[in-house]
């Protein structure tokens, strides 16, 4: 192998660049003039003999090869020609193959070293493409076609689907007409698929974004149906999901199921979704046995949560105790597949481990395992708060036995989380005691849990208002955890009771710098400086938690009133309106929406207001009290005469009411069925000064005998009265002491009690003065009365 290795000779060290002008000159065109050998061919008959052919094996003249290290003696070709490279009358014949390096004889004449050609000045342009050609059109909108198709994907990430629609149709139509045009130009099989697949696929996919689910189904239908789009079967299981959307259960397993058999058992995770969605499709028709056995195979091949809860659910829906704590046992044991927090913790005070720690601590990966934890943990709660009251003779059984299984797992911080639940559940079945004992037991745990438990009991003591052992506890919750935002708002909640505002409205600050979501801290902070009358703030308060509650009925009604107090009816109207459009049925903001259109003496709106208020609750005083008299205004007292009676049901004992329908009754004309009234109201009370009055005009109108009997009763009870005020003026005048409670019949009650809020006294309405003014005020009766 080494007769082929030639080793270049040590003299030849020093001389990097020797032998390159050493080559076969005959490749040297320029010296063909030089050249007496062919010139001499070129002027005689040699150049002009037919090439020698390999059919004539005679003419093939056998010359030996010239190398670049063999001698360089002359070797005569077949023409007579010297060889390149060899040396005739004593001149070498340069060289040509080494051209293109610049390694030439005109190099040391003084010729300038281009080899790349540049002095040959610009390459002539390009060939200018023929727009007009089919290739062209065809290449342009095939561009054209993927352009929409990645428009309508953007737009549809960016949450605007009609726009993504508008452009996956435009795509489709722009995608027929290519094909139409490749047909023409082209044989079918060059018809470009992925495209055409590409196109229908996210043109069905836009159908079903914008809920328009035929045509997503029909578009679908073209591409599993066409035999030529290879994997197409994968998209049954879009079909599916569609006919799960229009709650389509039956078609829905049928497609999940053809889906499952068309993907190879290779694609695990794709067959085991799409068995889940055949199992959550069999709960939804109440077939628990089928869903059952899709969930067991899940949790035996990969076991993950979803299937694992399902599955519980599944158990819990037929009744199996025993089925039910083996899947629990399951659910506990899926992995989480997280790493410990132990690494986000720094184990020295090596600058560049802590700056890496920190930086990890809170990225993307970090979020994602925190989610995964907080949704395992939510799915285990879940599953023990309900399988807990069933699984044992006793919820509380049940709890025991759950918080056990879950102390021997890997979530062991969620049994105190357990315990709570546990004296909640105790809460809502108002066996207070119990949940007092349960959450008693947590004094002695870690700060978190101690924090949790005393704040639930100082909830549970607020409630039944004993302030002293929920503030105590309250500061319990506080010392253990200072960072808690419910422990601050209790503790805020109890010096609010005991009427130190102040101090309230900064513990409910400090709740909020901790937690700046803890709207019940935001909406105590309201309710203080409207105690406060720092209405202003107030006002602030309940704006910003509107931004946060947009449809809370509460803070709509607050800032409503925050208005009223402030004295702008107009602004405390467009809010109750709001707040009605959340609870139309809410008769007390009906109320005070008929009040304020009273008071701006929008009397028409008002009675619509009071109207619907009565309807929905026909019981509150105040708004039959408005009716009777806005009818009464009205000069329509027959229909006054069924409020009254409505309210004389619901206070028997007032006879103001009483007396109102005797009165709408003579108003009426129906002077009969007054009298009756009256004297019904009179069998009732007898010692009622003003039915005696209008019995005696009554009867004496009619001319009925009765009227001196009523006359002689209405002169002894007024002398009674007489007697009763010299008294009670004597005693003032003996004693210098005052009362002030008014004696003699049932009279009416002065007091205006808001339908929305604390018994206050209030302004009356015009209406409601007409209404106690009407047939109280003292007559002059002197022409009825006889002598004894």
């Amino acid at each position: 192998m080494m007769q082929n290795v030639h080793l270049a000779p040590e003299t030849d060290e020093d001389d990097l660049y020797s032998g390159y002008n050493d080559y076969n000159p005959t490749y040297d065109t320029e010296e063909l003039e030089n050249d007496t050998a062919f010139q001499q061919a070129v002027r005689t008959s040699h150049g002009r003999r037919p090439p020698i052919t390999a059919k004539i094996p005679s003419t093939a003249v056998t010359r030996p090869v010239a190398t670049g290290y063999g001698s360089k003696t002359s070797l005569a070709s077949s023409m007579g020609r010297p060889m390149t490279g060899a040396i005739q009358d004593g001149v070498t014949r340069p060289m040509t193959a080494v051209r293109a390096a610049g390694f030439t004889k005109a190099a040391f004449r003084g010729s300038a070293f281009d080899p790349l050609g540049q002095s040959r000045g610009p390459a002539p342009p390009l060939e200018t493409k023929n727009e007009d050609s089919p290739e062209e059109k065809i290449r342009q909108l095939e561009k054209k076609v993927n352009e929409l198709v990645e428009e309508s994907c953007i737009a549809n990430s960016c949450g605007d689907l009609k726009l993504a629609l508008e452009k996956a149709k435009d795509a489709g139509r722009k995608e027929r007409v290519l094909v139409r045009q490749r047909e023409q130009v082209t044989t079918p099989e060059n018809i470009n698929l992925d495209l055409t697949y590409l196109v229908l696929f996210n043109l069905a996919s836009q159908y079903s974004a914008n809920d328009m689910y035929a045509e997503a189904l029909n578009t679908y239908q073209v591409i599993v149906k066409n035999k030529i789009f290879s994997n197409a079967g994968r998209l049954k299981v879009n079909m599916g999901n569609i006919y799960l959307k229009q709650r389509n259960y039956s078609k829905a397993i049928k497609f999940y199921r053809m889906a499952l058999d068309q993907i190879p058992s290779v694609h695990k995770e794709m067959r085991i979704k799409i068995m889940q969605n055949i199992g959550v499709a069999f709960i939804k028709t109440g077939q628990y046995s089928d869903a059952i056995n899709s969930f067991e195979h899940i949790m035996s091949m990969a076991p993950n949560l979803k299937a694992g809860f399902n599955l519980i659910l599944s158990y819990f829906a037929i009744g199996d105790r025993e089925k039910m704590k083996k899947a629990f046992q399951k659910l506990i044991a899926v992995p989480l597949e997280i790493d410990d927090d132990d690494k986000y913790i720094s184990p020295s005070d090596d600058t560049h481990t802590n700056l890496v720690i920190e930086a990890i601590k809170n990225d993307h990966l970090r979020q994602m395992e925190c989610e995964r934890k907080a949704m395992a943990e939510k799915y285990i709660m879940t599953a023990a708060k309900l399988i807990a009251p069933v699984i044992e003779s006793s919820f509380a059984v049940g709890y025991d036995w759950c918080v056990e299984v879950v102390k021997a797992s890997q979530y062991v911080e969620l049994a105190n989380d357990l315990e709570i639940n546990k004296a909640i559940t105790y809460l809502r079945q108002k066996d207070f005691n119990q949940a007092v004992e349960t959450l008693k037991m947590f004094e002695k745990k870690d700060s978190r849990v101690k924090s949790a438990a005393a704040t639930n009991l100082s909830f549970l003591y607020y409630l039944e208002n004993e302030f002293a052992q929920a503030s105590s506890y309250a500061d319990l919750a506080v010392n253990s955890d200072r960072y808690n935002p419910s422990a601050l708002t209790n503790k805020g909640n109890t010096v609010f009771a005991n009427g130190d505002y102040e101090k309230a409205a900064e513990f409910y600050k400090e709740a909020l710098r901790n937690d700046s979501s803890c709207t019940e801290a935001l909406y105590n902070i309201g309710l203080t400086y409207k105690k406060l009358n720092r209405l202003e703030e107030a006002l602030d308060c309940f704006l910003k938690l509107h931004a946060i509650l947009r449809n809370s009925a509460q803070v709509l009604y607050q800032i409503a009133n925050v208005y009223e107090l402030m004295e702008d009816p107009n602004q405390a109207i467009e809010w109750l309106m709001q707040l009605i459009s959340v609870v139309p049925t809410d008769s007390r903001a009906l109320s005070k929406l008929g009040e304020l259109y009273d008071s701006e003496g929008d009397k028409s709106q008002a009675f619509q207001y009071y109207y619907e208020s009565y309807r929905y609750f026909p019981s509150n005083i105040d708004v039959i009290e408005w009716l009777g008299a806005y009818y009464i205004d009205t000069q329509f007292c027959e229909k006054a005469i069924q409020y009254f009676e409505r309210a004389s049901l619901i206070q028997p004992m007032q006879v103001k009411w009483q007396l109102m329908v005797a009165s709408c009754f003579r108003r009426s004309g129906n002077y009969q069925k007054a009298l009756d009234t009256y004297k019904d109201i009179h069998r009732k009370f007898p010692e009622n000064v003003e039915c005696l009055r209008f019995l005696v005009r009554l009867c004496t109108d009619i001319g009925l005998k009765e009227v001196q009997e009523y006359a002689t009763k209405l002169k002894r009870l007024e002398k009674m009265k007489e007697i009763r005020e010299q008294r009670i003026k004597s005693g003032r005048d003996g004693s210098g002491g005052t009362r002030s409670k008014r004696e003699g019949s049932a009279g009416h009650d002065a007091s205006y009690v808001d339908p929305l809020g604390p018994q206050t006294e209030r302004p009356k309405t015009a209406a409601k003065k007409r209404v106690e003014e009407e047939d109280f005020a003292d007559e002059d009766l002197g022409d009825y009365l006889l002598p004894e």
